[in-house]
């Protein structure tokens, strides 16, 4: 079977599906690797570079997908890729299925198959082909070092013969995979940082990383399906907006991670909040792509708003393409080793995380899978049965045990008189007071 890789055709697109590394992964597989050419030059890697792995590089686009069986790419495929598809073919890469309708309904009637690494399930299995967590953590990151490109001092404090310089104090809101990445990158930088999250269960995490995690007095938890945050009470989101309003005026700097599943970024950072934060500050906004987490957000562009400067961009990853692009490209093998059996690429409907991630088939759209059916309560034990194996457990001391420690006091007795008290000499008085040691322990133990 043969594996094409594309060139990535959306603006400012960096990444690449493959690298040289993985392409002699998926020939050790069995499989036939053909590049278009140039498709890996943003990202720092040569045609002859995928030669020398064993990959075709082909310069005909037409020939490329007319070819394949299996194409592999970063973004979705646009209107003329999804024209160059048909029924026996197999793309993968990322969808967003539930936000591209239009895109899912023409590759159904295309008749390919389509897998979204977007959906691949977030469970301990399927951990080495989750791509969103790969980018995520390098958006954290890079996020970080945009921050700190446009914000107008150190991360780290600094006493000079110049004078004192206070170090940066940063504010991280969201922490899954891309803010903990910000979290850690802000404390290698110096700042004092402080994290917010719906979801109590990553308190530890954050505290793990050096940062202060902001904890609302509230009965209530946001831990979500799938490791994301869900949506929270009325009163909840009023006592954080108070929070974050509170915060506005003591940090320098605002990282927003805050995405839930299938529907648009929460709106967090209100006009109110950047207007109460200080001349110079810096909102970077992960949530662009998503409509954004910050009410002045600009998708793709960095903007200034009430004197604070709003970075929307949506290319973080694509910022850092080699690593981006070998990470994206690991994701990958691990799913096609997992998907290629002695008989070739199998889609296996029976297998929970190909299930998940599929999105249309056979002209069917399969997305969004069935819910696992949930398994079955545990049966409780009667309580007769409950107090009667307590009893078992519990149970008396045996009588034995007196009748074996009496004799015990008896010797114990007949040695100290018999051995003259403190006129014995050292060895007997060592070996009385363990032997007093041994009999009161027995008996403690009765």
């Amino acid at each position: 079977m043969r594996i094409a890789i594309p060139r990535e055709r959306q603006a400012g697109e960096c990444r690449v599906a493959a690298t040289p590394k993985s392409v002699g992964k998926l020939i050790k597989l069995g499989y036939e690797v053909t590049v278009e050419a140039s498709a890996g030059a943003a990202a720092r890697f040569s045609d002859a570079a995928y030669e020398a792995a064993g990959a075709t590089v082909e310069a005909d686009v037409e020939a490329l997908w007319r070819d394949a069986a299996l194409l592999l790419k970063v973004n979705a495929p646009d209107a003329v890729e999804i024209g160059r598809l048909s029924a026996g073919k197999t793309l993968i890469s990322f969808v967003r299925p539930g936000q591209n309708e239009t895109l899912v309904e023409a590759v159904r009637a295309s008749g390919a198959t389509l897998i979204a690494m977007d959906c691949i399930p977030r469970i301990s299995r399927a951990q080495k082909m989750d791509a969103l967590s790969s980018m995520a953590n390098i958006a954290g990151y890079r996020a970080v070092l945009e921050a700190a490109h446009h914000f107008g001092s150190f991360f780290t404090g600094q006493i000079t013969a110049a004078g004192k310089v206070p170090p940066a104090k940063v504010l991280v809101i969201g922490a899954g995979v891309a803010g903990l990445a910000a979290i850690g990158a802000a404390r290698g930088l110096g700042a004092i940082v402080r994290a917010f999250d719906t979801r109590l269960a990553v308190k530890d995490q954050v505290g793990s990383l050096g940062a202060e995690f902001l904890e609302l007095q509230f009965d209530e938890d946001g831990e979500g399906s799938g490791g994301y945050a869900k949506l929270m009470s009325k009163e909840f989101i009023e006592a954080e907006m108070a929070l974050f309003l509170e915060q506005a005026a003591e940090v320098d700097i605002v990282i927003t991670t805050a995405l839930i599943p299938g529907r648009t970024a929460p709106l967090l950072w209100t006009e109110e909040s950047l207007r109460a934060m200080k001349p110079g500050s810096v909102v970077v906004d992960l949530a662009a792509e998503q409509g954004g987490n910050c009410a002045c957000t600009e998708p793709g562009k960095v903007v200034e708003a009430h004197g604070v400067t709003i970075v929307g961009l949506t290319d973080m990853t694509s910022r850092l393409p080699v690593t981006a692009s070998e990470l994206y490209a690991q994701n990958l093998v691990h799913l096609l080793t997992d998907m290629t059996a002695e008989e070739g690429f199998v889609v296996d409907l029976e297998d929970e995380v190909v299930r998940g991630a599929l999105v249309t088939q056979g002209g069917e759209v399969l997305w969004p899978p069935p819910k696992p059916a949930a398994p079955p309560p545990a049966a409780k034990p009667a309580l007769a049965a409950v107090a009667a194996a307590a009893e078992v457990e519990k149970g008396p001391s045996p009588p034995w045990l007196l009748w074996a420690t009496l004799p015990l006091a008896l010797l114990w007795l007949y040695l100290k008189f018999a051995s003259g008290g403190m006129e014995a000499d050292d060895g007997t008085r060592a070996f009385l007071g363990h032997f007093t040691v041994f009999v009161l322990a027995c008996f403690v133990g009765w």
